[in-house]
C-alpha cells in the first residue's frame, strides 16, 4: 500500500466506527441564550462540518455535524443589552454581589459542568478533531482551572480583607469589576482557553456577551443550561453567527467595557478600532506567535528531541504555545533533523477516537493546502523534506514535513504555521538565532536547549527582555496556570494566568474614611451587620 493510499484509508466509512465514539447528530442547535432564557433562533442556521471525513463511494466526503444560529445584527445587538441591563452601571445583582456568593454561583455551574464531560468531549472529538485524550485532558483541566482561580480569588479576598490606617485615613482597596466583557476564544483549545478568560471576567462581577469559538460551536450547547442555571439572568449572553457581521457592531455600541479575544492579531487590532472609546476599553488579547528553540553546539540530543517533537507537534502544531521554528548549531543541524524525522516516523496518526493516536486531521478549512505552499516554497529556495512521506496530504489530513535548511528567504522562516511544519535553521553565530528573537514581531516564548551553564546565562539575560517565558531543555508551554502567561510585543495584551486573569478583569478599589469615632462605629456597623459586599471580610480563614 502506498503512503497516498494509507492517507485515504485514514478516514473511516460510519459503519467502522466504534459506537461509544459516532457522533450523536447531526446536532440541529437552535438555542441561545439570553437573559437567562435558552431562546430558539428561527434562521438563518450555519451548517458544521468536521474535519473528520467519511467514506462516499469511491471518495471521502467532510461530514455534516448539524448547525447552529447564523444571528443577525439586531440579535447580537438584544444580546449587548441584556449584559449591559445585567450590569446596570455597577448597580445590577452579579456585581454587586458578595465575592463568597458569587463564587457559590461558579462552583454550582462547575458541578452542572462536570456532568456533561462525555458530551463535550465528543464534541471536541468530531469539531476540531483533538484526539479523545487531549481533548478529555482539556475538559479535565478546564475544571481545574475553575478551582484554580475560585482558590486564587479567595486568597486575594483575604489579603484585601485588612483596613489600612494612614495619616489619619482609614481605607480598604478590594477588586470591583469593570463592566460589560465581550468574551471570544480560540478553535484549537475551545474549551481551555475560552474559559481562561470567560471564568475570571465572571467571577470578579463583569457580565459578558460570549461568542463561541468559530470552530468548536456544538460543543458548547450542554453548557447552556449550566449557564442558565447557575448564573443570575443576563450575566451570560450568547451570541452564535458570522463574527465579522455581529462583532463589529457590537464594539462600535461603545458599551463593552473588556475584549477578552484570543486569535489573530488582525483580527484584535480591527475590533479594537472599531471601538469609539478606546480610552474606556480594556484589552485582554493572546495573539499569535512564532516561538523559536535555539538548539546549543553541546546540546544532549537524547533530551531535546523528544521534547522537540512533543514541542512542534502537540495537537498537530496548532497551539500557540508550539515549537514553530528551530535554529540549530550547523555542526549538529543535519544530525537534529534526521532524528527529528526518525521520531516522526513513530507517531501514530489516524481519527481522534483511536489509541494512541497522535496525529489527527486539521479542523480549519483549506489548511493542507496552505502548508503544502509552506513546503513547495521552501523546497523552491532550496530546502529539502527531511522526513519520508513529509508534506504529504489528503483532504483535511497533512503528514508532517521537517524543512532543512531552511532560511530568511522562505515564507516558512516567517509565518506563523499554526500547523506541522517544521522549519529547522542552521547557524554557526549564535548571534544569528538571538536576532531572530529581537527582531521578531512576536515575543511569547522561546526554548533553549544546552548544557553550558555560562552560555545558557548570557542568553537568559537579554532574552527575558523580549519573551515572556524562556524554557530551559524543554518545549514552551502554558502551564503551571499558576505560572504567568502572557506575551510581548504582538503576542498578547494582559496577563492570563489564574491569579493575574483576576487582576485584568477587575480594577483596585478603595473605600476611605477619616480615622474618627463616628466613621469607626459607622464601619464597625456595616461589617457585624454583613450589609455591605464590598466593605466585608469573607475568607478570613
Amino acid at each position: 500500500m502506498t503512503f497516498e493510499e494509507q492517507l485515504r484509508c485514514v478516514f473511516p466509512d460510519l459503519s467502522e466506527i466504534p459506537e461509544k465514539d459516532r457522533f450523536p447528530g447531526p446536532v440541529e442547535q437552535t438555542e441561545y441564550l439570553i437573559s437567562g432564557e435558552l431562546k430558539t433562533w428561527p434562521g438563518p442556521f450555519q451548517d458544521i462540518h468536521s474535519p473528520v471525513c467519511v467514506k462516499a463511494g469511491d471518495s471521502h466526503e467532510s461530514y455534516r455535524i448539524g448547525h447552529a444560529p447564523k444571528m443577525t445584527r439586531e440579535a447580537a445587538l438584544e444580546a449587548l443589552e441584556a449584559a449591559v441591563s445585567a450590569y446596570d452601571l455597577g448597580r445590577g445583582e452579579w456585581p454587586t454581589m458578595s465575592v463568597a456568593h458569587r463564587i457559590k454561583h461558579i462552583e454550582d455551574f462547575a458541578v452542572r459542568m462536570k456532568a456533561t464531560r462525555e458530551q463535550v468531549v465528543k464534541f471536541i472529538m468530531w469539531e476540531i478533531a483533538k484526539s479523545r485524550e487531549d481533548a478529555e485532558k482539556e475538559f479535565d483541566r478546564t475544571v481545574d482551572y475553575i478551582r484554580d482561580t475560585i482558590q486564587a480569588l479567595k486568597e486575594l479576598d483575604r489579603n484585601s480583607s485588612r483596613f489600612l490606617i494612614e495619616q489619619g485615613i482609614i481605607g480598604q482597596v478590594r477588586r470591583s469589576p469593570l463592566g460589560v466583557v465581550l468574551c471570544m476564544g480560540p478553535y484549537n483549545y475551545p474549551l481551555n482557553e475560552t474559559f481562561a478568560t470567560l471564568i475570571p471576567a465572571l467571577v470578579m462581577g463583569n457580565t459578558c456577551v460570549f461568542k463561541p469559538p468559530k470552530l468548536g460551536i456544538l460543543l458548547y450547547r450542554p453548557l447552556l443550561e449550566a449557564f442558565r442555571d447557575s448564573l443570575p439572568k443576563g450575566v451570560i449572553n450568547t451570541v452564535y453567527g458570522s463574527g465579522e457581521e455581529i462583532v463589529p457592531p457590537i464594539m462600535e455600541s461603545g458599551k463593552i467595557d473588556v475584549i477578552a479575544f484570543i486569535g489573530s492579531a488582525r483580527v484584535a487590532d480591527t475590533l479594537k478600532k472599531a471601538h469609539p472609546h478606546p480610552h474606556k476599553l480594556r484589552s485582554v488579547l493572546g495573539l499569535g506567535a512564532k516561538n523559536p528553540a535555539i538548539v546549543l553546539k553541546d546540546a544532549d540530543l537524547d533530551t531535546t528531541i523528544p521534547e522537540a517533537v512533543t514541542g512542534a507537534l502537540s495537537y498537530n502544531g496548532q497551539r500557540c504555545t508550539a515549537l514553530k521554528i528551530f535554529f540549530v548549531h550547523e555542526d549538529i543541524a543535519e544530525v537534529f533533523a534526521t532524528r527529528l524525522s526518525e521520531k516522526i516516523a513513530q507517531l501514530t496518526f489516524g481519527m481522534p477516537w483511536s489509541a494512541g493516536t497522535k496525529l489527527t486531521p486539521l479542523p480549519v478549512p483549506g489548511k493542507s493546502e496552505y502548508l503544502d505552499g509552506l513546503v513547495k516554497d521552501a523546497q523552491s529556495k532550496g530546502a529539502r523534506v527531511m522526513n519520508a512521506n513529509g508534506g504529504a496530504f489528503y483532504r483535511t489530513f497533512f503528514y508532517p514535513a521537517v524543512l532543512f535548511p531552511v532560511n530568511d528567504s522562505m515564507r516558512a522562516y516567517h509565518e506563523e504555521q499554526f500547523g506541522p511544519v517544521i522549519p529547522i535553521v542552521p547557524y554557526s553565530n549564535l548571534d544569528d538565532a538571538m536576532n531572530y528573537v529581537y527582531n521578531s514581531h512576536y515575543g511569547q516564548q522561546l526554548s533553549i536547549f544546552g548544557s553550558d551553564p555560562a552560555v545558557i546565562a548570557k542568553m537568559v539575560d537579554p532574552l527575558v527582555n523580549q519573551v515572556c517565558r524562556v524554557n530551559l531543555n524543554s518545549q514552551c508551554q502554558r502551564g503551571p496556570d499558576t505560572f504567568p502567561f502572557t506575551g510581548r510585543k504582538g503576542s498578547a495584551e494582559g496577563t492570563l494566568s489564574v491569579s493575574d486573569a483576576l487582576r485584568s478583569f477587575s480594577i483596585r478599589s478603595l473605600f476611605a474614611a477619616k480615622e474618627s469615632a463616628q466613621n469607626k462605629a459607622i464601619i464597625e456597623t456595616i461589617l457585624r451587620d454583613d450589609t455591605s459586599s464590598f466593605i466585608s471580610t469573607d475568607f478570613l480563614f
